[in-house]
């Protein structure tokens, strides 16, 4: 009785999130092993795996596999070390610097269809945007940013709406640090760099490895800043797995291709979720 009666209590909660999380993947799955174009509605029936054969061929998806990888090496990249070097800046005593951390916080919670469109249309605007009146001051001739440098320009977005998030981590980890021992090392004559190497790096392994891990899920769905600003081009050029997905569904609309992408998708998340939690596991046990 002592079981039961909490499973009771528990089984109308935990039924309604099965049925919340089974019932749309079952349907993706039916849907990606039939025929369901809605531009052929009468064209019906089960396919097998022909709808993940024509999603894994179509000439797109070579290109789009790479540009995510780059997408998610690149932000991730830009937003560890900047977002250590920037924790590590705010950590020492400034004027103003609760007015600082705020400042820093704050593109975090800008929506990533006003943060694509932000930087659009008044940073990499080539005739009026803030980076062409820099490039014409210097003499230099404007770059249109979303046409010749198109995934380059998805990532700057991303990183900076991404930047604050992972400076909030790494900020929060440094308040933890013992100042006991960061005063003794410079005592026994330990200089900054030596302080950097020994003991702030390794004390922010656990921080790097959360913040990876959590950019590395939410980044591999990244949608609207290709929406808003590139639309996947030029061609292919900036054209990712979540945004091949939505030209299968929208575009070209064949919803059992989409299924099979957004298939595709999950599989692809779940080894990089692994993948990460493995690694964060190992920095949670030193």
């Amino acid at each position: 009785m002592n079981r039961t009666l909490p499973r009771l209590l528990m089984a109308p909660a935990v039924t309604t999130l099965l049925l919340w999380m089974i019932v749309p993947l079952g349907m993706t799955i039916y849907f990606s092993l039939i025929r369901f174009n809605l531009l052929q509605p009468d064209q019906t029936g089960f396919i097998g795996m022909e709808n993940f054969e024509y999603f894994v061929t179509d000439p797109s998806f070579g290109a789009a596999i790479m540009n995510t990888l780059l997408l998610l090496g690149s932000v991730i990249l830009i937003t560890v070390i900047v977002g250590v070097l920037i924790a590590l800046l705010i950590n020492e005593p400034l004027a103003g610097r609760g007015l600082v951390r705020i400042l820093l916080i704050s593109p975090f919670f800008v929506m990533p269809t006003v943060n694509a469109l932000l930087w659009k249309n008044m940073m990499m605007n080539p005739i009026y945007g803030v980076l062409a009146q820099v490039w014409k001051f210097f003499g230099a001739t404007p770059v249109d940013w979303l046409t010749e440098l198109p995934l380059f320009s998805i990532i700057l977005m991303v990183s900076w709406q991404w930047l604050p998030f992972a400076t909030l981590i790494f900020m929060t980890a440094l308040q933890s640090m013992d100042r006991e021992q960061l005063e003794a090392s410079r005592m026994d004559g330990a200089n900054y760099l030596q302080q950097l190497r020994y003991l702030y790096i390794p004390h922010l392994g656990r921080s790097v490895a959360v913040v990876v891990m959590i950019e590395l899920i939410f980044l591999l769905s990244v949608f609207a800043e290709i929406y808003t600003t590139t639309g996947g081009g030029p061609g292919d050029a900036s054209t990712n797995v979540a945004y091949l997905i939505f030209k299968q569904a929208l575009l070209n609309f064949d919803a059992g291709v989409a299924s099979a992408g957004a298939l595709f998708a999950v599989v692809l998340a779940n080894i990089a979720g692994i993948f990460m939690i493995r690694m964060v596991g190992k920095n949670l046990d030193k």
